[in-house]
């Protein structure tokens, strides 16, 4: 490769960056917004906690399910054409969602058909970012993830000024289209690594880089697969997805992110509605949700810098000591300042988890089967982030306060503390 060549893909490193950050901003602040949703919903069709936060846990579970195809097929194919069509699915089920009424329909507009689309935004945005870099695979990744603060900060605030001036209804439906013409729009910047786009600034059509791709599998000319073997040393390193699965450490990092999205999607889709029953007005409550947004895009960027220097489970093991401070606090804040303050110790923690997992699985199994791989990981953080706000619904429905919930979130947390403590990262 020559130098006007490397310095070329380089540059276009920075929007590969940039790409997968609008991805994540977008596509996760969507899914976040619907918690600015939830008393829309209960005061129009009078549905419990529970029921309307079963369907968030519906999506989330679904893109966890949906994930490991995707990270499957980004492996061979790319991602360009999976993020096209998620972003399709993302758009139409947030749109449908404005026509339900029944618990029926909105679990499958919301819940099967946006979680399909929404399986897309997590896998392809961290593992492109992590085929892309590897000297400063924690840093690139942290400035991605900042982008799911960016769309926690502005989008649910916006869909709460959108649901005050046209209402809930056209608020699904504008919110929807904007989302799937932006992630379309996106999508056709990406590609899977560096090779790939080095092949086609060559000469090689875009057409080609699903061919190219799957040349990379045992499909495909002699010639092709002597080429890539070539210009992809790096995009090689590491263990393939059938001896992962036969680690004990894959299954350990499984389990412990399983537990902590529990706590933290069960805390993002509940907050606005405790908030709420606290006496705290729609948009200040909103800007509750906001605040984590926008604290832990800090917790991202730095936690993605610090990965690169003192490697991804140190980075873990600040976020739950930070995680378990904020939930104690959690259990008996009731003013607006405390929920303020709450908000900003969390939102590190938050931001810093999902900002180190993909580079930790990268630390533990390289990048050969990075996005299968990832994907595993994904699925056990989307069952616990399905589960978690579903639980904390019922809790609340049964009680009549979260004091029980928040007390249980304290507990599953410090297991999952546990169980990372135990995992070795190097040998």
């Amino acid at each position: 490769m020559t130098t006007g060549s490397r310095r070329h893909r380089d540059s276009y490193g920075h929007i590969i960056t940039a790409a997968c950050f609008s991805i994540q901003a977008v596509g996760v602040g969507t899914y976040i917004s619907y918690g600015v949703f939830f008393n829309p919903l209960m005061e129009t069709f009078d549905w419990q906690r529970a029921a309307i936060s079963g369907a968030s846990s519906t999506a989330f579970f679904i893109t966890g399910l949906f994930g490991m195809l995707v990270g499957r097929l980004n492996d061979r194919f790319g991602p360009r054409i999976l993020m096209t069509i998620g972003a399709i699915f993302l758009g139409l089920g947030f749109s449908l969602t404005a026509g339900v009424s029944t618990l029926f329909q909105l679990y499958l507009t919301f819940g099967l058909i946006f979680g399909i689309g929404l399986s897309a935004v997590e896998i392809i945005a961290l593992t492109t970012v992590a085929r892309w870099f590897a000297l400063n695979r924690g840093k690139m990744t942290g400035l991605v993830k900042v982008g799911t603060g960016a769309g926690q900060l502005t989008i649910p605030v916006l869909a709460s000024f959108l649901i005050a001036w046209i209402g809930f209804q056209n608020a699904f439906i504008i919110m929807g289209i904007v989302a799937a013409v932006l992630l379309i729009a996106i999508s056709q910047l990406l590609y899977r690594d560096p090779d790939i786009y080095d092949a086609g600034s060559s000469g090689l059509s875009n057409a080609d880089d699903s061919a190219n791709t799957a040349s990379d599998v045992g499909f495909g000319p002699e010639l092709n697969i002597r080429r890539y073997q070539i210009l992809r040393p790096v995009q090689t390193t590491g263990i393939d997805f059938s001896m992962a699965l036969k680690s004990p450490k894959l299954w350990l990092l499984c389990l412990s992110y399983l537990l902590t999205t529990f706590c933290l999607m069960s805390i993002m889709i509940h907050i606005v509605p405790y908030g709420r029953d606290m006496g705290i007005p729609p948009h200040r409550a909103a800007g509750i949700l906001a605040t984590i947004g926008a604290i832990s895009m800090a917790g991202r960027f730095a936690g993605g810098m610090l990965i690169d220097r003192t490697g991804s489970k140190t980075i873990m093991v600040i976020c739950f000591i930070l995680l378990l401070t904020a939930l104690l606090w959690l259990t008996r804040a009731d003013t607006l300042w405390e929920m303020y303050a709450f908000a900003m110790v969390y939102g590190i923690a938050h931001g810093g988890f999902f900002t180190a997992i993909s580079p930790m699985v990268a630390e533990l199994f390289g990048i050969r089967s990075h996005g299968s791989v990832f994907s595993i990981a994904v699925f056990f953080g989307t069952t616990g982030g399905a589960l978690g706000p579903f639980v904390t619904g019922l809790l609340f429905d049964h009680f009549l306060n979260y004091t029980a919930a928040f007390s249980i979130l304290i507990l599953i947390a410090a297991i999952a503390f546990t169980l990372m403590l135990c995992l070795k990262v190097k040998n």
